[in-house]
């Protein structure tokens, strides 16, 4: 098996118009001249349409199906194993690249050895910043998130200090973990941290992951210097206060990731958060 650069790793779900999209985006944006990479594409409770879009517009791309809805985290342990490449960004087929992201992204890991996750700006279509930058979660983040205490002042002040308010998002900062949706990872990092734990189904496994990388001696740095779109859809929240916690199971799914995720750290130190 050669070796490569760079893999581009794609993780999807039951949307082949934005795979689409974001394949189209990786091959305008990125010159094989330049960088020597390759592109794989894992895609969960994979439908027929998906596979002729793969098969008949991008044949060239390592196609990896699961018929199952298998979890976020199993995606990208799958592409992890497959990917061949020293470096590896892995993205959600609901993300568009820009020009440069990937490039500038790649030199910036390799004068930065210390960096074993680094994260673009995040954008919505209409150009509005989006959070993808935090501090670890608290028991009380999960409580203000998920209940009507969050429209209190105080609930107001740690939710503001949760997304990172008081950061401008301007230049480059070690943050505690960033969002899933764009990670740029090194696999020599990878090799020593381990992949993304697989008692989390969904959510929270990006938590966990940047968690373990601090620990492992690795940075986890947000780099605003470059930007994607990214179509976030906010699954778990959809139907309100009520109708999320009665009625949507995603939200239950992130409930249930979080005590995973606060039993698993319980009575443990968080790392220390070294800059850039």
């Amino acid at each position: 098996m050669s070796t490569k650069e760079l893999t581009i790793a794609i993780n999807g779900y039951k949307s082949p118009e934005l795979l689409r999209l974001c394949l189209q985006s990786v091959f305008r944006h990125i010159n094989q001249n330049e960088i020597d990479y390759e592109v794989l594409v894992t895609d969960s409770a994979t439908e027929e349409n998906t596979e002729m879009l793969m098969r008949e517009e991008f044949p060239t791309v390592r196609f990896f199906p699961f018929r199952e809805n298998t979890g976020f985290k199993t995606m990208v342990n799958t592409s992890l194993q497959e990917a061949r490449g020293q470096y590896i960004f892995l993205i959600n087929s609901d993300i568009i690249l820009t020009q440069f992201v990937v490039s500038k992204m790649l030199n910036f890991l390799k004068t930065h050895p210390d960096i074993g996750i680094l994260s673009p700006k995040q954008l919505n279509f209409n150009g509005t910043l989006q959070p993808s930058c935090f501090h670890f979660y608290r028991p009380l983040t999960i409580l203000y998130r998920r209940t009507w205490f969050g429209k209190f002042s105080f609930a107001r002040h740690h939710l503001n200090w949760f997304v990172m308010t008081d950061y401008d998002k301007l230049e480059p900062r070690a943050v505690d973990w960033v969002m899933g949706s764009a990670m740029f990872v090194t696999k020599k990092a990878v090799e020593r941290v381990g992949m993304m734990d697989q008692r989390f189904f969904m959510y929270m496994e990006d938590v966990d992951w940047c968690r373990r990388f601090w620990e492992q001696g690795f940075k986890v740095v947000y780099y605003p210097e470059v930007f994607v779109y990214h179509y976030h859809g906010k699954g778990s929240a959809k139907g309100g206060l009520f109708g999320s916690l009665f009625f949507n199971p995603l939200t239950w799914y992130h409930i249930k990731s979080a005590a995973q995720y606060f039993w698993k750290y319980w009575g443990k130190s968080l790392p220390h958060i070294e800059n850039v």
